[in-house]
């Protein structure tokens, strides 16, 4: 009996010995960080160049006349020549103040009220439908009744900014709480955790990736509703990547709109990364992240 115990004591020491030995393989194996960043840069250098190729291709094609849709090379001199003038930047500067604004309150309104409805039976009875479908109502139908309480102004814009993005952060919230193991809420109450501390201990990191979801989730949802905001309240008197973009229209001016139209999308892209870095910290502390493979 007790060589058998022997027997298996070494057996279980070989397997140990042979996953350590493959995880300082692993280790060894790990590419430098310069090869990493490229590794996750050429695909979008790939996907960008595939599309504007596809892009030069079209106007090439001569489906519509040029000045209607220019091509890569016309739009890139536009947009270089608006780079070097203060008309973009001020622009830039306005939709970022206003996107910045309308997006700290929906963030305050909507933790709060998916924090109250998570834990509420009441809350929840009453209300917890009524989140998701204001979640689901498109943000320009709420423009006629933003204009009539504010008229063009720059409450109408923030009115439906708040509007879009308040009721997905919302959702995430409710979502993330829901999911959080009664084990865990046990075992906080029982380490004396009670009320606040509750939340900042036990619900809120164990609910931090959804909540993180209805984050991302909220600022897609209010920087369109911005930019829906900017196309219609055109009669402000400060200039904005949207009012821009309906001025570019209205004169005809293709370069113009889709040099702008490149701006939004370049926006959308910085911030789309900044949440993919708070992303892949939340699953390196969860220890989720391959690290060989980051």
């Amino acid at each position: 009996m007790a060589s058998d115990t022997l027997t298996s004591s070494t057996r279980t020491d070989a397997q140990i010995s042979g996953l350590d030995a493959l995880e300082i393989a692993g280790r060894d194996k790990e590419v430098s960080r310069g090869a990493r960043i490229w590794a996750g840069t050429w695909p979008k250098l790939a996907a960008l160049a595939i599309a504007i190729a596809a892009w030069q291709l079209v106007v090439w094609s001569g489906w519509k006349p040029p000045y209607s849709l220019p091509g890569p090379l016309e739009v890139g001199r536009e947009l270089v020549g608006q780079a070097q003038g203060p008309q973009l930047w001020e622009g830039l500067l306005t939709t970022l103040r206003r996107a910045a604004v309308g997006y700290v309150f929906s963030v305050a309104v909507g933790l709060l009220l998916g924090l109250a409805v998570a834990r509420s039976t009441v809350l929840r009875a009453a209300i917890g439908s009524m989140i998701t479908a204001l979640q689901t109502m498109p943000s320009i139908a709420w423009f006629p009744l933003a204009i009539l309480l504010f008229e063009l102004s720059e409450k109408a814009i923030f009115f439906v900014v708040v509007l879009g993005a308040a009721p997905s952060i919302a959702n995430g919230v409710i979502s993330g709480v829901d999911y959080v193991p009664p084990l865990l809420l046990r075992a906080g109450r029982n380490l004396g955790a009670r009320g606040l501390n509750l939340y900042r201990y036990v619900i809120a990191p164990a609910a931090l990736p959804a909540i993180v979801a209805g984050l991302k989730q909220g600022w897609a949802f209010s920087w369109r509703s911005l930019m829906a905001g900017e196309l219609i309240v055109v009669g402000i008197s400060q200039t904005s990547l949207g009012a821009q973009l309906t001025y570019s229209r209205e004169l005809s001016d293709a370069p113009w709109l889709l040099s702008t139209m490149i701006v939004i999308l370049v926006l959308g892209l910085v911030v789309d990364a900044a949440f993919g870095a708070a992303d892949k910290a939340i699953r390196r502390r969860w220890g989720v992240l391959d690290q060989a493979g980051q």
